[in-house]
């Protein structure tokens, strides 16, 4: 069976956002046979997680991957982060599916949202636990992304989503 090499929306070394996992790096391309299919995957490292994923190329846009936002869309994340928190009424565990679904979702607005309405002063109460652990999933998508499309390092990208947290409460 010949393979015919297709063009695709992304290439090795592209930084790519999966929903579930966030920020990655194509490592390569690769063809597997699967149930006697010829197959051609995406090959996705993420580093800090230690972790490695395979996407067949046919499905990559059918699950949500997609290319790192636009620096338009950052700084519209970032002015989403200056905004009033808008916390529902809704009881905890309906706003804790509603915020997951916004971190897997994958967009990065979504997530900023999530970052901003769970952030928390030193002045305000106390986060619970489960709220803590959404916070710090949303806050770690973010500042990678953010990170990986202004080439910074996290650190520097944790210290500007900082400052804008910050600065909204002064």
């Amino acid at each position: 069976m010949t393979m015919n090499k297709k063009k695709h929306a992304f290439s090795p070394n592209d930084f790519v956002v999966y929903p579930a996992h966030g920020v990655g790096k194509i490592v390569s391309i690769e063809t597997q046979e699967v149930a006697g299919f010829e197959l051609e995957l995406f090959v996705i490292a993420f580093e800090k997680d230690k972790m490695t994923l395979r996407v067949p190329t046919h499905k990559a846009t059918d699950v949500g991957m997609r290319a790192l936002a636009t620096p338009d869309v950052v700084s519209h994340a970032m002015k989403t982060l200056r905004g009033k928190a808008k916390v529902k009424k809704a009881m905890w565990s309906r706003r804790a599916q509603e915020y997951e679904q916004k971190i897997n979702s994958g967009d990065l607005i979504a997530i900023a949202e999530v970052v901003r309405d769970l952030h928390r002063l030193d002045d305000q109460r106390e986060q619970s636990y489960s709220e803590r652990q959404l916070y710090e999933a949303a806050l770690e998508r973010l500042t990678r992304e953010i990170a990986a499309v202004a080439g910074h390092d996290e650190n520097a990208a944790a210290a500007e989503i900082d400052s804008v947290l910050t600065s909204r409460a002064a």
